[in-house]
């Protein structure tokens, strides 16, 4: 019998080994009503254990950043088990206007049919995310501090600070089942409570007794929270942190306190995830106009002639969500990618959250040549637009760029003074994108980083130093930008032992188990961004082969499995090079050779 239990676990694990090493969590990211004021983006979390699904939403009311951008955090995420549906700014032409309220209260809308107002139309896709949803929080900010008893005009059962909000205690559902809200609740508090240093900061359960007749909170029946309890009858809370806290990070750090204990509650388990309130910097514009593209960075001046079509085609800043761009005096509250003709002079403010964070000037000058201008013998690089793994940099003339090995790059376009995009070739000295028909001009190929660059062409012939020559089409030079490639290293690797204990081991260590005991990937660290094209692999299992691996797999086998006399292989790898490897060796213990009794 032993025997083929041995049998069946060995064939369990093959099959799992057999995955690609993507991790069993993933993200996937929805946006709605895209290119309008109010768009919309939400992202949901899987975790690499099944589990419960919580809807966590925050920016309902334009005015609360600390519940937008606590909720923004957990976009990033990754989950050892359960699921999650976050929504970090679900009114977001409130957030640009930092206001409460545009149309009318958002919040008070989940009762309606209407489709009057954008809100409606909002509203409708946040009910479909309930609908799939096991758990629902709405993260707000209100005034003062609530307490069960007035203290002051401040401290009073009026107030909505520092509560968790429910509308009742206990919620009696349609197939009869008891959810009891501020039994949930009062666990959370006690959690969170004990990590507060502050006593004034407290959080206390807030029961608005919605359903009831004499319920001072009758416009409740209109929220969110009320419309996912009595129409999914899923567990809906309302977090509110206070106004009358002044210190934004301490108001986030509060919320994420609130949602972890949440999550604590409903049994989902997570990778904290990292306040980073860094302040909002903004880096650098793509404007086009007249199909012609130039780069801005803050404070610079467009001089355009009089009806030019001018659109703001990207924006880079130091985060990546919640940012919105404003042609003042023309188009609507977001124009990012949106055409004008202009025939005045304005500013283009580039905010975050509503707050503004950048600004150009667009001036009016009839007699500029600014893009429809002949390559000139002043015609300089300004900026080489590349993209790496599907993220963009921008480098300036002369500027050095240190890769990874295996990095995907494409060559987006080039910003020249005084020469537009079709004028100039942008050359990646060592690469060749169609040797049937090799202009000189690689922009818009995918250029593998790992196979396919020329050694021959590299500073030495050493495969390390290239550079990309921006020229005219008659060759001559007018701009480089070079790329420092580093070989990809595997920094460390981290093993889960018995399902509780986690360990780095570094490239050439050996881990040393007993039978028994239980081995799993826990993480994996490596100079490569996300870990992007990186592989793990384990060998050893016999005639079996090089299998691959996920971030959460069981690898320790049975010692009386197949193993090779060398133990168990972990590799990691990119595009086939070796980063790192690290030997597992099972003590085997060695057969008594005493008689039995």
């Amino acid at each position: 019998m032993r025997s083929i239990a041995v049998r069946l676990v060995i064939l369990v694990l093959m099959l799992v080994l057999s995955r690609p090493f993507e991790a069993l969590a993933k993200t996937e990211h929805f946006v709605y009503f895209d290119n309008t004021d109010y768009e919309l983006h939400v992202y949901k979390i899987s975790g690499m254990e099944k589990g419960k699904r919580l809807m966590i939403m925050g920016g309902i009311q334009g005015d609360e950043p600390g519940g937008y951008l606590a909720a923004d955090l957990y976009a990033d995420i990754a989950l050892r088990k359960g699921d999650l549906t976050v929504v970090p700014r679900s009114n977001f032409l409130s957030i640009i206007k930092h206001k409460r309220e545009i149309n009318g209260d958002m919040n008070r809308r989940f009762s309606r049919k209407s489709k009057e107002y954008y809100e409606d139309r909002v509203v409708e896709i946040l009910k479909g995310l309930m609908a799939e949803s096991d758990y629902f929080l709405n993260l707000h900010e209100g005034s003062g501090f609530y307490s069960d008893e007035r203290k002051s005009e401040l401290v009073n059962p009026d107030r909505y600070g520092q509560s968790i909000i429910a509308d009742t205690d206990i919620f009696k559902t349609e197939d009869g089942n008891l959810l009891e809200l501020g039994k949930i609740a009062r666990s959370v508090i006690e959690g969170v409570n004990a990590s507060i240093e502050d006593k004034g900061h407290y959080f206390h359960f807030n029961n608005h007794r919605t359903f009831e007749r004499d319920s001072s909170h009758t416009e409740q029946r209109g929220s969110a929270t009320f419309f996912a309890l009595s129409t999914y009858n899923i567990p809906a809370f309302g977090v509110e942190t206070s106004k009358e806290i002044k210190d934004i990070e301490a108001k986030v750090r509060y919320h994420t306190l609130v949602i972890n204990g949440f999550m604590d509650e409903f049994g989902i388990i997570r990778e904290n995830p990292k306040i980073a309130l860094d302040p909002p910097k903004f880096n650098y514009m793509i404007v086009s106009v007249n199909d012609g593209e130039t780069v801005l960075h803050n404070g610079e001046e467009l001089k355009i002639r009089r009806g030019d079509r001018v659109k703001v085609v990207d924006v880079d800043a130091n985060f990546k969500r919640g940012l919105s761009v404003d042609l003042v005096g023309v188009g609507t509250a977001n124009d990012l990618k949106k055409e004008f003709i202009l025939e005045d002079p304005l500013a283009v403010l580039v905010k975050k959250d509503g707050f503004t964070c950048g600004e150009i000037r667009v001036a009016i000058d009839d007699n500029s040549n600014t893009v429809k201008y002949p390559v000139s013998s002043s015609s300089r690089l300004k900026y080489l637009v590349i993209e790496r793994n599907g993220e963009k940099m921008a480098l300036k003339n002369e500027e050095t760029a240190t890769i990874v090995r295996g990095d995907i790059l494409r060559l987006a376009d080039a910003m020249v003074d005084r020469a537009l995009s079709n004028e100039i070739k942008v050359n990646f000295v060592g690469f060749v994108g169609d040797a049937a028909n090799n202009t000189g001009d690689d922009r818009g190929y995918t250029i593998n980083t790992a196979r396919d660059l020329w050694v021959k062409y590299s500073e030495e012939m050493k495969g390390k130093n290239y550079k990309i020559d921006i020229t005219t089409k008659l060759n001559r030079k007018i701009g480089t930008v070079y790329l420092n490639i580093e070989e990809p290293v595997m920094d460390y690797l981290v093993l889960m032992q018995n399902g509780r204990e986690k360990r780095c081991y570094s490239s050439g260590e050996v881990v040393a188990v007993n039978p028994g005991e239980t081995l799993a990937i826990a993480d994996l660290k490596t100079n490569v961004s996300r870990n992007a094209g990186v592989k793990l692999y384990i060998d050893g299992y016999g005639d079996k082969g090089e299998k691959t691996l996920n971030i959460g797999d069981v690898i320790l086998d049975d010692p009386s499995s197949n193993l090779s006399s060398t133990g168990l292989r972990l590799s990691v790898k990119r595009e086939g090079l070796l980063m790192g490897q690290t030997t597992i060796n099972i003590n085997i213990p060695v057969a008594s050779t005493a008689p039995g009794f």
